[in-house]
């Protein structure tokens, strides 16, 4: 039974793309309405906030002693403070972090012009950051991406007012900030020294939006980096960085405004570099009030009055042991070494809590230090003492890690027996800590686990295996953005950390930030070439960002590389990935058994989906039959299997094909009658039942 092909596509009109992945909607928060910072975050919260945040040190094209050494960690410390809750408050799907090779013109084209464009409204708060190299070229300033190259900077570079236009007329947001770590940034925005660059700033000034530009330099001048300013940073974005993390807010009241943050930074960056760079503002058509960072515990040091000339000092930071974690006021500040110590300039006067830790040892604090304005403090971290444990504690611990690692609900039982024990003989065993999270998390104890990792991390900052496992946890009950500040934390100290790589992977993954999750994947398998998962959401970020000509040999490369038997699976996956692997950040209590079969469906629904789009219907159809016949109750696979009968039925013109496709349309109807996908069942039923009649 056959009919032309113009004729079923003209009447089926079924199965040509993938089954459409449902997102719950998001809820907005509230928009800033008032001009008041403090006020209007009591009363409504934080704005709906986007952020583009863009590093770029090596350049290709240009000789290596012109390269930056900084710009790319700078871009990490501005998204750190961004999503942080005591700073930008920024939720991390909404901050694009596009570094290195990634940030090509088109990229940054892509992201300014059309992203940023789609998802921002009129009462949002837009940011944009830049730090990379900037030219000036015939008049006209650019942006320089990964790609700039000299011989053409009009064709390669990102052109200032053409930003401006983007930044001022594209995007619509209530608050616009845009901050430029460039050489000759200072060309974006007038300044007071009647520079001829009026006419590329005026397409900025939008009168009616806010609009703040904060560039690190003058036209003419440069914009300087060195390991003075936090073990290594631009200068302009170390004190962006520090204004935003609470320094900057000179009345004490929680809140960083746009005024307050130009003030700050104009005034230590000047010092900082003896005037050689200043940083410039657009006083004309920004709202001073525009809150910028917010710091829901409190002001993050106490406030005074007069000038910020005489309010800021520096601290010095030298230690006696390699390796030693250094935490301001609850912030990590970087990693110190004997004979290389850390500067932290532009800290506000006044009494800071400072510490210094190092895995195995009794920390350095919590005390006091005084800043005076105006000088230089010298403190020395001084990591003296092993933490020794009791031999009782010891054992315990021994103990109960020994059952923890034998798993089964009884034995999670008796470990969390043993580790409390443990810890209520030595309070500050952050080893017994971490263990007793893992254990608890295992019996799905969430709050406990909770608890016990929370310990272990503030007992050892620096714990990056209690970091890790936390995050793994996290993600497993669906709290991702709190999982990627932990993850990243750990992937920025240890970047050969494979692990977190892949649990950071994964959880990107779940937020929808698929280019950065491929990033992360990619990294997992360059330090662990024959490990598996990470290929299958590699393939997974591939398929659901559209490239499934790029997911398809990934999905491959995973279940070879899976190709063992189901009951060999313990040996593979490691603590934190059960639950999310399965149930992609979700509460599960499956077995390992039940996560190998996962996967594999995971992995030939991902192939039959690629192929059916790619117009393989013979390849599709062989993969969902492979994902049916380890779990026939999926509506999603039958769904699947049905659209690529109606792709074959296309392909050859042969309705027999047909009546297997409608038993599995109804079967999504009777598993799960509440899908959307439920409804186009119902539909593509009546049509192929029509058809069918009619070719009788």
């Amino acid at each position: 039974m056959s009919l032309p092909i113009r004729s079923l596509a003209a009447i089926l009109l079924l199965g040509l793309t993938a089954a459409a992945q449902q997102q719950p909607d998001r809820k907005r928060d509230l928009n800033l309405v008032e001009d008041d910072p403090a006020k209007v975050v009591a009363e409504s919260g934080v704005p709906r906030s986007y952020a583009l945040v863009v590093g770029v040190s090596d350049y290709p094209n240009l000789p290596e002693e012109k390269w930056l050494q900084y710009a790319e960690r700078d871009a990490e410390a501005i998204y750190r403070i961004l999503i942080s809750p005591e700073g930008g408050n920024f939720r991390t799907e909404n901050v694009h972090l596009v570094a290195g090779s990634k940030a090509t013109r088109e990229n940054l084209r892509y992201e300014l012009e059309e992203w940023l464009p789609s998802q921002a409204q009129p009462g949002d708060r837009v940011l944009i950051y830049f730090a990379g190299h900037g030219f000036v070229y015939d008049g006209k300033a650019y942006l320089a991406g990964y790609d700039i190259d000299p011989e053409d900077i009009a064709g390669t570079g990102y052109a200032m007012d053409r930003l401006g236009e983007v930044v001022g007329g594209g995007i619509q947001a209530k608050d616009k900030i845009l901050i430029t770590d460039a050489c000759h940034s200072g060309a974006i925005t007038p300044s007071n020294e009647g520079e001829s660059n009026a006419a590329i700033n005026s397409s900025l000034l939008d009168l009616n939006t806010s609009l703040f530009v904060l560039t690190a330099s003058r036209d003419r001048e440069s914009s300087y980096e060195g390991e003075d300013w936090g073990g290594g940073h631009g200068v302009f974005t170390y004190y962006v960085v520090k204004g935003l993390e609470g320094e900057a807010d000179w009345n004490g009241d929680a809140i960083v405004t746009a005024d307050e943050l130009a003030e700050y930074v104009r005034t230590e960056v000047r010092r900082a570099t003896r005037t050689l760079q200043t940083p410039t503002s657009d006083r004309g058509s920004f709202n001073p009030n525009m809150l910028l960072a917010y710091f829901p515990s409190g002001a993050a040091v106490s406030a005074g009055s007069g000038q910020p000339e005489a309010r800021t000092g520096t601290l010095v930071v030298e230690s006696n042991k390699e390796g030693v974690e250094f935490f301001l006021d609850d912030q990590p500040q970087g990693v110190v070494n004997p004979g290389k110590p850390l500067t932290l300039p532009g800290l506000m006067a006044g009494a800071h809590t400072v510490k210094g830790v190092k895995m195995g040892y009794e920390p350095d604090g919590p005390r006091e230090e005084i800043v005076y304005p105006g000088q230089t403090k010298t403190i020395k971290l001084k990591i003296l003492y092993p933490r020794r444990q009791s031999p009782e504690a010891a054992k315990a611990l021994e103990k109960g890690i020994e059952f923890y690692q034998r798993g089964e609900e009884k034995n999670y039982r008796k470990a969390v027996d043993e580790l409390e024990l443990a810890l209520s003989l030595e309070p500050d065993y952050s080893r017994a800590a971490m263990y007793l999270g893992r254990a608890y998390s295992a019996l799905f104890e969430y709050e406990e686990a909770k608890r016990a990792f929370e310990k272990a991390i503030a007992i050892d900052p620096d714990y990056l295996e209690a970091r890790a496992s936390y995050g793994g946890m996290l993600l497993d009950i669906g709290e991702a953005d709190e999982a990627i500040r932990q993850l990243t934390f750990v992937t920025q100290r240890d970047r050969d950390n494979f692990l977190a790589h892949l649990m950071l992977t994964h959880t990107l993954h779940i937020k929808d930030l698929y280019d950065r999750s491929i990033e992360a994947a990619n990294r997992a398998i360059e330090l662990e070439p024959a490990a598996a998962e990470p290929y299958l959401v590699l393939a997974d970020d591939y398929r659901l960002s559209g490239r499934c000509e790029q997911a398809l040999p990934n999905y491959s490369r995973y279940l070879e590389l899976s190709d063992f038997e189901s009951s060999t699976a313990e040996k593979v996956f490691s603590y934190g990935l059960r639950g999310f692997l399965v149930g992609g950040g979700k509460k599960t209590r499956a077995g390992t058994k039940d996560i190998w079969e996962q996967l594999q469906i995971r992995a030939h629904h991902g192939l039959g989906d690629c192929e059916r789009i790619l117009a393989n219907p013979d390849p599709a159809i062989a993969h969902y039959r492979k994902a049916l016949s380890l779990d026939d109750e999926d509506a999603l696979l039958h769904f699947g299997m049905a659209l690529a009968l109606t792709r074959k039925t296309e392909v050859t013109g042969d309705l027999t094909y047909l009546p297997e496709a409608v038993r599995h349309f109804q079967t999504v109807v009777r598993l799960n009658d509440a899908l959307d996908e439920a409804e186009q069942a119902r539909g593509y039923i009546g049509k192929i039942e029509t058809l069918l009649a009619g070719a009788r």
